[in-house]
């Protein structure tokens, strides 16, 4: 989809901080963070939001929640404690829409929601 940002920054046509890529994932630092550590994940293909993962292609799931892991650990967050958050649709918060997960941390979140 070439009119989304998440698929230009992926395909290097925007600059971004990346933290972490893999061949399914891609993962760069959120230009506006709200945590010391705020770091967007994302599939490098193209889904607008959870409501279109199905079988063909649920296994990004899995590979953004092990990316996650990966980069909590890298960054050194992974034994205090972060925020993997998915926003979905436009009620929900979402205002990219291309799937992505927010991993938040490097500071004490505390028990409200974000």
């Amino acid at each position: 989809m070439s009119d989304c940002i998440f698929c230009k920054i992926i395909n290097k046509e925007i600059p971004s901080t990346a933290v972490y890529e893999d061949d399914k994932v891609y993962a760069f630092k959120d230009i506006n963070p709200v945590a010391p550590v705020h770091v967007l994940i994302v599939p490098k293909q193209h889904i607008s939001n959870i409501n279109e993962v199905d079988e063909s292609n649920s296994s990004y799931l899995i590979d953004i929640h092990m990316a996650a892991k990966k980069i909590a650990a890298d960054l050194g967050i992974k034994d205090s404690g972060f925020r993997l958050i998915n926003n979905c649709g436009a009620d929900g918060g979402q205002t990219v829409f291309h799937l992505h997960y927010h991993l938040i941390g490097g500071k004490n979140l505390g028990p409200n929601l974000l």
